[in-house]
């Protein structure tokens, strides 16, 4: 299973099909949703469970921080699901039945499928493998907690400092394993809030004085 690289994007035409297709016309978030209901159950059952079961092999679901200045907790949340492959095929097909996300080739000709985007992921992602889940027992326990987690992000529970807690002590049972590689681990962000603790209450006296 690959990790997401720094990559270029795929294709323009690719990316701009989408679009397209809508022209102009505006779509609610329940015409969304009745569409790609309707998008997963079009799907052939046979070709469902074997996009599920290449997903199950050769895709991941990854939870990233990163340190934001701009942002109210001073972290931002990163959800991601990919799939990597060389061969391009599967992955179009992926992404023709999620009805989301986009290809981008990394430049020793390795193709991934990303959605990065927390809608997507719980109102088309999710769906269509709780309709053909996921067969091994490290695949089925990544999507649960990343399920958990996106939840979170989706109520925008995680623009508190619980909220964003929670997903730091989820995030810390995905991907479990000896080859699993984080810029950040949960220490660095409890250091990091006690240091933003300690500032502001420095602030405070400092104003209370003057």
């Amino acid at each position: 299973m690959l990790e997401t690289p720094s990559i270029f994007k795929y294709s323009s035409r690719e990316q701009s099909r989408g679009s397209e297709n809508l022209g102009m016309r505006t779509i609610s978030r329940k015409d969304s949703q009745n569409q790609c209901y309707n998008g997963r159950m079009n799907t052939p059952p046979s070709l469902g469970w074997y996009l599920s079961g290449f997903s199950d092999g050769e895709g991941s679901f990854n939870v990233s921080l990163r340190q934001r200045p701009d942002h109210k907790l001073q972290w931002q949340v990163v959800l991601t699901f990919n799939v990597a492959q060389r061969d391009v095929s599967n992955l179009l097909l992926l992404k023709k039945y999620l009805e989301c996300g986009r290809l981008q080739k990394r430049s020793d000709g390795v193709h991934y499928l990303i959605v990065t985007n927390y809608i997507d992921l719980v109102e088309k992602v999710f769906p269509f493998f709780e309709r053909f889940p996921f067969q091994s027992e490290s695949k089925i326990r990544n999507f649960k907690l990343f399920k958990q987690i996106t939840v979170i992000v989706y109520s925008g529970e995680h623009l508190t400092r619980t909220g964003f807690m929670k997903i730091v002590e989820l995030r810390e049972r995905l991907n479990e394993g000896k080859g699993r590689k984080r810029k950040y681990e949960k220490d660095d962000v409890v250091k990091d809030f006690e240091r933003i603790l300690r500032d502001y209450t420095s602030d405070s006296a400092k104003a209370e004085m003057i």
